[in-house]
């Protein structure tokens, strides 16, 4: 089934929004270095607006041309707002991010 057939199917989807992270091959390194900044950012941003960031995190092993981190927020202006001013974003950790609509089945 193509993508856009997929979105047309009576079902009852929940949108969400991936923030996805690519970082230079040096990011390992420099993360570190900016890593509590990054991590109190998040909480201070789910104590903020609760409920909207859902999940975030990093892919434990990085490949070529993949996203290296991703969060789950409930809108995109939420994980625009996120990105825009989270510390490794703004300290070059992060190189490019986008963000992608997710359509997530209603059913449990």
């Amino acid at each position: 089934m193509q993508g856009a057939d997929v979105a047309e199917q009576a079902v009852d989807w929940i949108e969400r929004y991936l923030l996805l992270y690519e970082s230079p091959p040096c990011a390992r390194e420099k993360a570190g270095q900016f890593f509590a900044a990054h991590s109190d950012y998040a909480d201070e941003f789910r104590r903020r607006r609760p409920g909207v960031l859902l999940m975030i995190g990093p892919f434990p092993e990085p490949e070529e041309g993949q996203p290296g981190a991703m969060s789950i927020f409930t809108s995109s202006e939420a994980a625009e707002e996120f990105a825009i001013a989270d510390p490794f974003v703004v300290n070059g950790v992060v190189e490019k991010w986008r963000i992608r609509l997710w359509l997530v089945s209603g059913k449990d």
